[in-house]
């Protein structure tokens, strides 16, 4: 077991073996932090382990009292197993249980939906939940209060994410599994289905004008409960000829998804084929947020956000979460800019905000 000064943070870091928490445990390490690494397997686990001198406690989320030993202790669990819609309920009923204070970095609407319908008995527990503190929704949420703070009254919001690199297997194998649900917008505060390849449009972002569609991004959830805007759409960048086509294509590949022998093989194949962006392209890439807030009366407020590359952000953002968590706790279910404001993503190093172009 290893030991740290009692000023060391230390919490439990879950699927620390996989593509995206590898990176989470290198920056806690750089940042001073000394995460619990746990996840289904102590041999997958034990590579990183040694060379970040850090401890192992394994559990199967199937497990309740192997999840009890591995939180024994410490504050705060960091999920980064997915697809968090079939993983996250068990880690946050262990945490409930425990007391402990659960943070994830989720993208998918349901498992926002689910903290969110936990927040009664996270506040008679003392526990905070909060989803999202990477990619998925730290830039967004942000932007989305920031915009909906100069337009007091606004009832509509829209956001539109430009991606800066490829999915990793974990990210694919979720997109997948979310695809049989639809397309999805917020009206009158109630989230509604939208069909998928539809509303095409173009967004001018930092850099470039671009074409968007509207896809189920996890702020239909968040920022709503950030914001209280009613009706919110969001965006994703796509070449155009990819927008045209999945207009065409969805329905059949929504039926072929339902398929459950289909499905598994899609998800073996995603395991074995995609591996994510290499270091490289994490240095190198950037990624772009732009989000308008806008009144009946004519009132409106928009803004951009450039920051580092979805998986080094991620890293990087987790981290500041899992930092303020721990000095300032607020029970309940909460979201990223409703807990830490809307300028928590600029302490995230390099990014920027731009209130106009150029």
């Amino acid at each position: 077991m290893t030991t740290t000064s009692s000023s060391t943070p230390r919490w439990l870091l879950y699927g620390a073996s996989g593509y995206t928490g590898r990176l989470i445990a290198e920056e806690a390490v750089r940042r001073g932090h000394r995460p619990v690494l746990s996840g289904r397997s102590r041999e997958k686990l034990a590579p990183l382990a040694d060379a970040l001198g850090l401890e192992v406690r394994p559990a199967a989320l199937d497990d309740a009292r192997q999840l009890a030993a591995a939180m024994e202790g410490l504050p705060l669990v960091l999920h980064a197993a997915g697809p968090f819609v079939h993983t996250s309920e068990p880690m946050r009923q262990a945490c409930l249980a425990s007391r402990t204070h659960y943070l994830d970095i989720t993208g998918e609407i349901p498992v926002f939906e689910g903290s969110f319908r936990h927040d009664a008995e996270a506040r008679e527990r003392g526990v905070s939940l909060m989803s999202g503190v990477g990619f998925d929704v730290v830039p967004t949420d942000c932007l989305a209060r920031y915009v909906a703070e100069q337009v007091p009254g606004a009832t509509e919001l829209d956001i539109a994410i430009c991606a800066g690199s490829q999915a990793s297997a974990g990210t694919t194998k979720s997109a997948l599994l979310q695809l049989p649900e639809g397309g999805k917008v917020r009206r009158d505060g109630v989230l509604q289905p939208f069909p998928m390849g539809q509303g095409a449009r173009r967004q001018r972002f930092i850099d470039r004008e671009r074409t968007v569609m509207p896809i189920p991004w996890g702020d239909l959830s968040t920022a709503y409960r950030t914001t209280g805007i009613p009706n919110i759409t969001t965006y994703m960048a796509f070449p155009s000829s990819s927008a045209r086509a999945l207009r065409w294509t969805y329905p059949v590949l929504r039926q072929v998804l339902k398929v459950g022998l289909v499905r598994d093989g899609l998800m073996k194949l995603v395991e074995s084929r995609v591996k994510g962006p290499d270091a490289d392209m994490r240095l190198s890439s950037r990624s772009q947020v732009w989000a308008q807030a806008r009144a009946p009366d004519g009132r409106s407020a928009q803004a951009w956000l450039e920051v580092p590359e979805g998986y080094a952000f991620t890293a990087r953002a987790s981290i500041h979460a899992v930092e303020e968590l721990l000095a300032q706790p607020s029970p309940g279910a909460l979201t990223p800019a409703g807990a830490f404001g809307a300028d928590f993503v600029l302490r995230v190093d390099g990014c920027r905000r731009l209130d106009s172009l150029g």
